[in-house]
């Protein structure tokens, strides 16, 4: 199972970007989501990620052009990261149309390329459902996990529990069924 971190590039600056990434590479980090990293800054990281074998994956938004698309897509590597929604993650209640609508739109454009995992506001296994039926590949769930862990800092077994049943049900959600 791969395993992604998110950080900001002030962590990986400060360590040293080829100390930062011998480092990941040597606890088995498979790729990094850096999303104060501009891709018009990102050339010497990424070459220095490519030479470790590090993932980088690079944040698409709605708003995204199709030309910026292209230029992500040019130093993306692992999977494109398509944030669902304007504004801020966090749990919600529905998916929006401009979820689907940019899922599908950009898929005929990113398919040749990377896979689609769509995250931000997914936190229901219909979400899942739904982002999967539109094209995409995976579906990044994050603040319907951290609820549960906030929910249970009294109990680690309920917690553990919890999350196991939360991860089974988004899980069978992404299983197409005949």
């Amino acid at each position: 199972m791969p395993i992604i971190l998110l950080t900001y590039y002030n962590i990986i600056f400060k360590m040293g970007v080829n100390n930062f990434l011998e480092k990941a590479r040597e606890y088995d980090i498979d790729g990094l989501i850096i999303p104060d990293l501009p891709i018009e800054e990102a050339a010497d990281y990424k070459d220095c990620a490519e030479k470790t074998g590090i993932n980088t994956i690079f944040l698409a938004t709605p708003s995204t052009s199709m030309t910026r698309l292209k230029h992500i897509l040019d130093y993306a590597s692992g999977f494109l990261y398509l944030v669902s929604v304007f504004g801020v993650t966090g749990v919600r209640d529905d998916l929006v149309k401009i979820t689907t609508d940019t899922i599908k739109k950009f898929k005929s454009r990113v398919i040749e390329y990377l896979p689609i995992a769509v995250g931000f506001g997914l936190s229901k296994p219909e979400h899942l459902r739904t982002v999967i039926d539109c094209g995409a590949e995976g579906a990044i769930v994050g603040s319907a996990f951290v609820k549960i862990i906030e929910s249970n800092l009294d109990n680690s077994i309920r917690m553990m529990g919890q999350i196991s049943l939360f991860a089974k049900e988004l899980k069978n959600a992404t299983i197409k069924r005949a």
